[in-house]
């Protein structure tokens, strides 16, 4: 079905208010969620509310929570979470970055709850001039180059350039497929390409229903498989938070959560004024570049779910039929 994104943003603020969470906290969490739908990213968005409330309800979430700082260093911020919504424990700390006005600022984040998607934080860098990065680590649900069973995160990262025009914006797991994706494709009915996935016995599955209790394949192969482990280390490394099998609480309705997440902000600005210029001039070198045969055009990271973005603003958001009814019977 289609529903304006006002309307989503509404029910989903609504519901999380009289599930105990403070209007500010609510609006901010509601806002993520439908982005996802927004975005044609429907792995992120309202499906997941009925997973959030269960964990607010098992007091896993603490909807009041704000995130407390411990600076280490005047670039390098220790931050504890207190198991706050995702979206007001990260734009807090974007925020609190940029306020440092260091060339490079970073927080180190644990007892925090799932982000959602990443690109709006690292987006709020960019439209401040900033360059941003955010990794994160995420329950073992890719399985290592040559095996099967899962050992590592999907371990998203995000990244922001601006430009003179819009950023560049990465936001990507490090999995073939977001493991909420794998569970929207059940949900809907919908197969997984070839390569996405494996089943429990570690052979590879188009069927998302036997990938559920399988794995997610690594992207790229190999360098795939390296970089989200070496994203795992870096984080765990950096936040003092769980790898591998011990992370826990992004998914689930039972555990605390024990991931951790890095922001990072940089300012090229500090060493180069005219860095947004280049930047913007060399992407649109990229998407003028010659097309290979069978295609239309070129993007860039951002530009396809911008142009979504825009288009469902105007005529709407499609959700599922279920989705929207599970949101609209929890306030019944």
């Amino acid at each position: 079905m289609i529903v304006a994104a006002e309307e989503a943003r509404a029910l989903v603020q609504r519901v999380l208010i009289a599930a105990g969470a403070p209007a500010h906290a609510a609006g901010m969490q509601a806002e993520l969620l439908v982005e996802g739908d927004l975005r044609g990213h429907h792995s992120h968005g309202l499906q997941r509310l009925p997973v959030l409330l269960e964990r607010m309800r098992r007091g896993l979430i603490d909807p009041a929570a704000h995130p407390s700082y411990r600076w280490a260093s005047p670039a390098f911020a220790l931050v504890d979470g207190h198991h706050g919504f995702g979206p007001v424990i990260g734009y807090d700390v974007v925020d609190t970055l940029l306020a440092r006005e260091q060339p490079v600022a970073v927080a180190a984040i644990r007892n925090g709850n799932h982000l959602g998607m990443l690109a709006p934080y690292v987006e709020r860098t960019a439209s401040a001039g900033a360059v941003g990065v955010i990794l994160t680590t995420s329950e073992a649900l890719v399985h290592p180059w040559g095996g099967r069973r899962p050992m590592v995160g999907t371990n998203p990262i995000g990244i922001a350039v601006p430009t003179q025009d819009e950023p560049f914006v990465l936001d990507m797991s490090t999995g073939a497929i977001s493991r909420g994706k794998v569970l929207h494709h059940a949900l809907v009915g919908e197969p997984l390409q070839p390569g996405w996935a494996v089943d429990a016995a570690g052979e590879p599955t188009t069927d998302a229903a036997k990938a559920v209790d399988g794995a997610v394949s690594p992207f790229g192969g190999p360098k795939g498989y390296a970089l989200g482990l070496a994203f795992e280390l870096l984080v765990a490394s950096l936040t003092g938070t769980e790898t591998g099998e011990r992370v826990l609480g992004t998914l689930d309705t039972e555990h605390p959560s024990t991931k951790g997440d890095l922001f990072m902000v940089l300012r090229p600005a500090a060493l180069d004024a005219g860095f947004r210029a280049r930047m913007g001039i060399y992407l649109d070198e990229v998407r003028a570049s010659p097309l290979a045969r069978g295609n239309r055009r070129i993007d860039v990271p951002g530009d396809r779910a911008r142009r979504e973005r825009t288009e469902r603003l105007a005529s709407g958001v499609p959700i599922d039929d279920e989705v929207w009814k599970a949101a609209q019977d929890l306030l019944s």
